[in-house]
């Protein structure tokens, strides 16, 4: 009888943390919303910009995860010269 119970703890400490797993993934892949001009942000507060690195003066894809006026964390992406632009003549 101990032993079935044991198992029956183990398998059920088992399911839930491969459920927290799972929750975490589903948060983590959430994609960045693409910008479009006229696309509300009611920017509260930056968390991170992210943008792809390059020594090349081109557009690049870059990020923002911010906060909004109404406390919802959002993620837009956008296009952007890269920052190597700034040092070129």
């Amino acid at each position: 009888m101990k032993l079935r119970t044991l198992m029956l703890g183990a398998t059920l400490a088992l399911a839930a943390a491969s459920g927290l797993a799972q929750a975490d993934d589903q948060t983590a892949a959430v994609k960045p919303v693409p910008y479009h001009y006229g696309l509300p942000m009611n920017i509260d507060k930056v968390l991170a910009m992210n943008e792809t690195q390059t020594d090349e003066c081109k557009v690049i894809k870059a990020d923002i995860k911010f906060l909004d006026k109404a406390g919802k964390v959002e993620d837009v992406s956008y296009r952007k010269m890269s920052e190597a632009c700034d040092f070129q003549n």
